[in-house]
């Protein structure tokens, strides 16, 4: 499997970015795939992913009623599409794929941890500031 992004830019506070990673050698059925972020200095940190089993979705705190994952499981592609973006989204953004059904059933934000990913694409970069 290999993961790649694009997307990310230089923004003002309050602007958007779509973030998209397609996905190729891709022969999965149940899996999570979305999005980590780490910052200058600080730990690699779960923001979102959305899952294959039945689309259900999970969101950081810090993100949530900005951020919006969506999937094309026929083009292989999830896309972040990132509104009201804050100095503090600024970060390298990483696209991931852990393995495994996952449903509505269960908390996906456990799951959603960098050690628990099966694969990683290169990561893109936003930055937010006036």
């Amino acid at each position: 499997v290999q993961l790649q992004a694009s997307g990310g830019g230089s923004v003002q506070p309050g602007g958007s970015l779509t973030l998209s990673c397609t996905a190729s050698r891709f022969d999965l059925d149940y899996y999570l795939i979305g999005w980590f972020r780490q910052a200058p200095g600080k730990e690699r940190e779960g923001v979102s992913c959305i899952s294959s089993a039945d689309d259900s979705t999970y969101y950081t705190d810090s993100v949530k009623g900005r951020f919006t994952i969506s999937r094309d499981d026929s083009r292989k592609t999830v896309s972040l599409q990132t509104n009201m973006l804050e100095p503090e989204d600024t970060a390298l953004y990483f696209c991931a794929i852990t393995v495994g059904y996952y449903t509505e059933r269960i908390q996906l934000g456990t799951h959603w941890v960098p050690d628990g990913m099966n694969y990683w694409g290169k990561g893109t970069l936003v930055t937010v500031s006036s």
